[in-house]
């Protein structure tokens, strides 16, 4: 690590730009935003290596992952070295594991989104999701049973918040996510190409095993307080309840998890 760059002033305007990314007023207005920890910083480098901007580690971690500091020198991503105070006050986490990437934002146009659904393909509508680990857990569920796209309400948590991204591990950087449309027009779009939309919810009159899966769907999501609003279980095409045999109901990042199993069982 004597050939990298090392920063050691926790004070510097580096630093504190790098550490006000945890806020979204800062990503909004940088367009960028944090990736923290190897796991994520490999599959920025693997799947999003032109979104990479910069990668700041501590010596143990470079000696641990050298393969992953090798990558980023390999594509021009300027690698610096830091102590562990200046990582500490970038992170947004307390244990960023030696590693903090900075990263362009990776959500595409709505439009391009509903084209990787195409005729098969099926997607996951988050509307008006507030909690950052219940997203990134639909992010990851989403990526892991071949979602197709990620589509995020206006109104909804920040994908590129931390803790999101963090609850990904790294999978928010593997298919395409759309953010920041509201829902109406959202569900609209949806319907425009085709795609069912198939409302996750406990009052549904069709039990999800008895659901039809086979053309190009979606699953709207609602949140976690107050679930899905009465005018958009009217937009969409069915309504799906969750067979459950205990438990008086499920969270939504386990709803997700479920519906998107058996959308990936029927194909």
């Amino acid at each position: 690590m004597t050939d990298l760059p090392l920063l050691s002033n926790a004070r510097s305007e580096r630093v504190r730009s790098v550490a006000a990314l945890g806020r979204r007023a800062a990503r909004d207005k940088q367009g960028r935003f944090l990736v923290e920890g190897p796991q994520a910083v490999r599959e920025l480098l693997g799947y999003a290596v032109h979104a990479a901007e910069a990668l700041y580690v501590t010596d143990p971690a470079a000696s641990r992952h050298t393969e992953i500091v090798s990558t980023a020198l390999g594509a021009g991503v300027p690698v610096h070295g830091c102590t562990e105070q200046v990582l500490a006050a970038m992170a947004d986490t307390d244990h960023p594991q030696g590693m903090v990437a900075v990263a362009r934002r990776v959500d595409v146009p709505l439009q391009e989104a509903l084209d990787a659904v195409g005729e098969r393909g099926y997607a996951v509508v988050l509307t008006h999701v507030r909690d950052p680990g219940n997203a990134g857990t639909v992010l990851r569920g989403a990526d892991a049973f071949g979602a197709s796209a990620v589509l995020v309400s206006a109104a909804s948590v920040d994908v590129f918040n931390p803790k999101v991204v963090r609850s990904t591990a790294g999978s928010v950087f593997h298919l395409p996510v759309a953010v920041g449309t509201p829902v109406p027009e959202l569900l609209h779009a949806c319907r425009d190409r085709g795609i069912r939309l198939l409302a996750a919810d406990g009052s549904g009159a069709t039990a999800l095993p008895d659901a039809d899966l086979g053309g190009p769907h979606a699953w709207v999501m609602g949140n976690e307080a107050w679930g899905l609003e009465p005018e958009v279980l009217e937009l969409c095409d069915d309504v799906v309840a969750i067979p459950i045999r205990r438990a008086e109901s499920l969270n939504l990042a386990m709803a997700a998890t479920v519906c998107l199993h058996e959308s990936a069982r029927g194909r």
